[in-house]
Parts: C-alpha cells; sequence; structure tokens
C-alpha cells in the first residue's frame, strides 16, 4: 500500500515536471522503453535489518525502470558489491523484471523522484520525508543498521530518526565520511558511505574494496553470518 501511495505522489511541481519529461524525451539508446516516469518505491525486504538510503532515482535509471538503483551505472557498482556481500541474489538490475531478490536488505531514496542535475532542493526533501518516515516505522521493527550513500542521505537520516525513533540528534551532528560509524542507544546503527555515482567511481574515490568493507561491517553490525 505504501509503495502504491509513493508511485502516486504529486507533491512537488519541479520534480513531477522533469520526471514526466525525461519520460516522454528518453534517451535514444533506451527509447524502446516504456518510462516509468514517476516517484519510485523502496524494493527490497519488508523485515530487513540492513537499510541502504540514497539519494534520489537517476533520470534513465529508476525513473525509467521503475526501481531504485537499476538500469544506470551507479546501480551496477551497488548490486555487484551486494552480490559479492551475500545480500543480493545476482550482481546486476537492469529491469523490475529481471529476478533480483535482495536478503536481509531493503534500499530507498530520501527523495523518491529524479531530480534536475541530480540535485534536489531543501523543500523537495522535506516534502519527501513523510514518505521516508512511513517506510522506516514498517521496517523498524528488524531494522539494525542504515548505510548512508553520501552526504545527502546521511543529513535526512536525522530527522528521519526524529520522528521514527523519538531519539534527538546529537549536537554537533556527527560529519559524514566514507566509514563513518554512529552508533546511538534506541536506534540503528548508521554507517557512512561515498555515494555510488560515477564521478566518486570513475574517479577512484570509491572502490569495491572500500564498498566490500561497508557492507561487511554493516552486516557484522546487524548480527548476520559474515
Amino acid at each position: 500500500m505504501l509503495d502504491a501511495d509513493i508511485a502516486d505522489c504529486f507533491a512537488c511541481p519541479r520534480l513531477v515536471a522533469w520526471r514526466e519529461e525525461v519520460a516522454a524525451t528518453k534517451r535514444a539508446s533506451f527509447r524502446s522503453w516504456d518510462y516509468w516516469g514517476r516517484p519510485v518505491p523502496g524494493f527490497g525486504n519488508a523485515d530487513a535489518e540492513i537499510a541502504i538510503l540514497g539519494l534520489a532515482p537517476a533520470a534513465h535509471g529508476g525513473n525509467r525502470t521503475g526501481r531504485i538503483f537499476t538500469g544506470d551505472r551507479s546501480g551496477d557498482v551497488l548490486f555487484a558489491a551486494l552480490h559479492r556481500a551475500g545480500l543480493a541474489n545476482q550482481a546486476t538490475s537492469v529491469s523490475a523484471d529481471d529476478g533480483l531478490a535482495l536478503r536481509h536488505l531493503r534500499i530507498f531514496a530520501a527523495v523518491r523522484c529524479a531530480p534536475p542535475d541530480n540535485k534536489p532542493l531543501p523543500d523537495e526533501r522535506d516534502n519527501c520525508a513523510p514518505w521516508l518516515h512511513r517506510e522506516l516505522s514498517l521496517v523498524r521493527p528488524t531494522l539494525r543498521v542504515v548505510v548512508a550513500l553520501g552526504a545527502f542521505a546521511w543529513q535526512a537520516w536525522w530527522p528521519a530518526m526524529r520522528a521514527v525513533y523519538g531519539v534527538r540528534p546529537p549536537v554537533p551532528r556527527p560529519k559524514f565520511g566514507h566509514g563513518a560509524h554512529v552508533s546511538l542507544p534506541g536506534v540503528p546503527d548508521l554507517l557512512g558511505c561515498f555515494h555510488v555515482s560515477q564521478q566518486n567511481t570513475f574517479t577512484g574515490k570509491l572502490t569495491p574494496a572500500m564498498l566490500d568493507d561497508v557492507f561487511a561491517r554493516a552486516k557484522e553490525l546487524a548480527g548476520l553470518p559474515g
């Protein structure tokens, strides 16, 4: 029900216009695709011990396929790492019906629509926050670890933590960094990870080994087998 509600959201005029424009004009290499062109719900297990919190869907990735991190280069890197970690049954994610299944994991974004230039505005983040809060509430009974991909997701976690768990963020708030770890009583552990963007992976700022270390640590904190 939550996924259906998310997919029917029109709260942010700029994002609605952009996602629909991209879906109509398409990229030449995907001209035969029927683009999703709507908000992208979360994906994975409803009883997940680990959650990955991202920024927003890609214009020709999730906005095209209807599944987060699916059909773009960022997803290629992410799901390959999840497969190596034993958190996904396959190393690729190309379409919503490709047989991909996650284990102990759910993936969602702070903003559910593809933004222009991959940069949501603060009011768009705030408009989308109730969806994140509702999804966190549903997985709360089992959730043990949140992996924040990038500084935007890291910042989105603090108001979500307060809304869902009733815990005030530390002052000053912990700084984002790759491998940063925050453990507070009564809430899931938070791990920072550089975003799996091409800018990071192509330049070597984020390597496969660095991703492997983060997901190994997440499994350890969640009490999952190595």
